[in-house]
């Protein structure tokens, strides 16, 4: 198997690997030229021959073409100058041309064939064509014009951040690992963006660093607010320290008191061992829940649930006929049925009615009107009563 080194072209770029057969003593830090597909280009060795045992990466590789010569040093030290001098022009036919878009950073290839332009802009797409073709008359090589992110523009620039080092990004990190405003939730950090924004202004690299480290603190801890209960009485927890694992519970006689998570999540253990959850509801027996003895009435008698009381069942009631009032529209009232006629025939001409209430004491004496009167084979007169026959 072929010895392989780690090449670095940037400071804080992504490694490549290329067979290093050719150049048996060379070591880390060495300055070799290799061949890539963007072309020759000068790069420093940064993992060894020896540090590849395992980890040797698969497939065939490219040879390094040579190391790095004085020569080649000072012709890369000659064109690193000329670059600042390249960004500012470029600048200025930006500016003529009025492109939305601003140079970052302008950088020559090894063999300077190749001009590469780095730009940010607020808009998707730009339409640098103009300007390309300028730029090529101008310096007489392939000019490549790549747009980049905040990130990207703060790692190719470099700078010192609130913390007083170096960025991480410019130094040590290859990549950029994708940042969430949950790590910064869970490492109690205040949610101002001013607080936890980075020189670029995006959120700080380094909330993913302990992130992990802070998930596994937390195992174990209550929640800021939880509601917690013991023989004191209960209580909300309104401070949680992850570092010093120390918890601040406000009692509900307004006290506060400081204590220590481990022996407090102890003591709320054998506690719900004993009693159960604060928060559950009570326990079921036969199919109602049990929230104490049965209330007494007047009479002394203990009063059933109203969940065991039989239902009543209630009698159908009877439909009520099409003539119903509440059927019926009140705007359309069903007509009043006439009155029968009386049964007894009118009086004649020029007889008298009887009075009503005589009529009412005949018919209870069992009397008629027709039982009263004689008859003329009795000899009784037409108005005379029955006894009048016998004084005759």
């Amino acid at each position: 198997m072929k010895p392989a080194v780690g090449v670095r072209f940037k400071r804080a770029g992504k490694i490549y690997y290329f067979e290093a057969a050719d150049c048996p003593d060379i070591g880390i830090g060495h300055q070799v030229v290799v061949d890539t597909s963007q072309g020759r280009e000068l790069g420093r060795v940064v993992i060894a021959p020896d540090q590849l045992v395992e980890a040797r990466p698969a497939g065939r590789l490219k040879p390094i073409v040579r190391v790095a010569s004085s020569e080649d040093l000072e012709e890369q030290r000659q064109l690193r100058g000329r670059e600042s001098e390249v960004l500012g022009e470029v600048m200025s036919e930006i500016v003529r041309l009025k492109l939305p878009m601003r140079a970052v950073m302008a950088e020559y290839s090894f063999d300077a064939s190749r001009l590469t332009v780095y730009f940010v802009s607020e808009e998707q797409r730009v339409d640098f064509r103009d300007l390309v073709r300028d730029l090529t008359k101008r310096y007489d090589a392939r000019v490549n014009l790549r747009q980049i992110g905040p990130r990207d523009r703060a790692k190719l620039l470099g700078g010192i951040d609130r913390c007083g080092r170096e960025l991480c990004c410019t130094t040590w990190m290859p990549d950029f690992q994708p940042i969430q405003i949950r790590m910064a939730k869970n490492q109690q950090l205040p949610l101002n963006p001013s607080e936890i924004s980075g020189v670029c202004g995006k959120l700080l690299c380094c909330l993913a660093f302990e992130d992990g480290q802070y998930s596994e603190m937390k195992q174990g801890m209550p929640k800021l607010g939880a509601k917690l209960t013991s023989a004191v009485g209960r209580g909300r927890v309104v401070d949680v320290n992850l570092i010093t694992r120390k918890i601040t519970i406000q009692w509900e006689t307004g006290t506060r008191v400081e204590v220590d998570a481990t022996e407090f999540a102890e003591q709320q253990a054998r506690r719900e061992k004993a009693f159960g959850p604060p928060d559950t509801p009570p326990a079921t027996v036969g199919g109602t829940a049990e929230t104490g003895p049965p209330a007494e009435t007047g009479s002394g008698r203990p009063e059933r649930p109203a969940e065991s009381r039989p239902a009543r069942p209630r009698r159908p009631r009877p439909a009520t006929p099409s003539t119903d009032a509440a059927a019926v529209d009140p705007a359309q009232k069903p007509p009043r049925p006439p009155r029968p006629a009386p049964s007894s025939p009118p009086a004649a001409d020029g007889e008298q009615k009887p009075p009503r209430r005589r009529r009412r004491q005949r018919r209870r004496r069992g009397g008629g009107a027709s039982g009263g009167t004689g008859s003329p084979s009795n000899g009784g007169g037409s108005g005379g009563a029955g006894g009048s026959g016998d004084e005759a």
